[in-house]
């Protein structure tokens, strides 16, 4: 079956664009005005916007759900995320034995993606410093010893985020940079000579940003200053309203660019839940409309943020973007920019 958009289409400018969906693949884009064909029509209403799927690196949970209880519980949030516009994913796994860090890798890879794609394992820990552990059980934390990076490495994650000033944190990040694993830095109280010589390790992502991270002082830099300052680092950002102040989000995008920026929930369970006592957390839409309203910024920056970005810093060349090739995970955004409607390789899997 295929599928015609015709509507304005973000990087695309002011006027409407026809989007050619057939096999799960955007095969066309060009005016509004092509005769074009398909066997469904979507025409975007007035102030409506296309734009590439949203893209979230760091979910623990949603709906009440939460991704550790494994394979099901992956699914069940795939099958979630794309009311939210989000068309994949990393499920992601907070501090916990290393036998346990696998199975969850295991389950992330054999996980049912009946909505949003599921795109591999994020383990945040447990190689993580204790003073910075944040909402982390201390218990469940410890050391990147050669041993433990081996446990690891018998079942990879596509995603790891570890503090590289630990004792054999420097060569676990080489050795998981080898293996393909993109390698983050945070809860880590690195300071910025520790964060230079990590990125030249292999630390390619600054995990959320100034949160539980030694503290940015213009005598002592540390980590979050190495991850600023290096262009081939990307970092992430809870751009929630809580977890970091506007003019802070504004100054990071405005230091590496909205294309190393990516917009990162870090929520849990309690995303999207009923009403009750949950720990916080965000959706990527709501930090979209968020960020599109931050002064020098827009919905073009804060949707590339969304998309584009975290798409590449996964090297993930067919996502997140709009062009012929790319695989058709779109989202229709309302003149609110709140998702109308969902598509994850060519299917419909929101829709409102």
């Amino acid at each position: 079956m295929s599928i015609l958009l015709r509507g304005p289409a973000h990087g695309h400018g002011p006027g409407p664009t026809a989007i050619l969906v057939e096999e799960g693949v955007i095969s066309r884009l060009g005016p509004a005005t092509e005769s074009l064909r398909g066997d469904t029509e979507i025409v975007a209403e007035e102030g409506e916007l296309i734009a590439p799927g949203f893209i979230d690196l760091q979910v623990n949970g949603v709906g009440g759900i939460d991704a550790a209880c494994g394979r099901d519980a992956i699914s069940a949030i795939s099958e979630l995320l794309p009311r939210f516009g989000v068309t994949g994913y990393l499920p992601t796994a907070i501090s916990c034995p290393l036998s346990q860090a696998r199975s969850f890798v295991e389950a992330a890879r054999e996980a049912h993606a009946p909505g949003a794609r599921v795109l591999g394992a994020h383990l945040e820990g447990p190689f993580l410093n204790p003073a910075f552990r944040g909402a982390h059980d201390p218990q469940a934390l410890v050391l990147p010893t050669p041993a433990n990076v081996d446990l690891l490495l018998s079942a990879p994650p596509r995603m790891m985020t570890l503090a590289p000033e630990l004792p054999d944190g420097l060569q676990a990040v080489a050795r998981l940079w080898a293996a393909g694993t993109l390698v983050a830095a945070g809860h880590s109280g690195a300071d910025f000579d520790c964060g230079v010589r990590a990125i030249a390790a292999g630390v390619r992502f600054g995990t959320h940003l100034y949160n539980a991270m030694r503290a940015f002082h213009h005598r002592r830099p540390g980590l979050c200053g190495a991850l600023l300052m290096d262009r081939r680092v990307a970092v992430g950002l809870i751009a929630d309203g809580q977890h970091l102040h506007d003019a802070t989000i504004a100054q990071a995008v405005q230091l590496k660019s909205p294309a190393r920026v990516a917009l990162t929930t870090d929520q849990t369970a309690a995303a999207g839940a009923a009403a009750g006592r949950y720990q916080l957390g965000g959706r990527v839409d709501e930090m979209v409309r968020r960020v599109a309203a931050l002064p020098g910024l827009g919905p073009e920056e804060a949707i590339t943020m969304a998309s584009r970005s975290p798409a590449e810093v996964l090297g993930e060349r067919r996502l997140g973007r709009l062009e012929a090739g790319a695989a058709a995970d779109l989202v229709l955004l309302d003149r609110d920019r709140r998702p109308r409607l969902t598509l994850v390789g060519g299917e419909v899997r929101f829709s409102r």
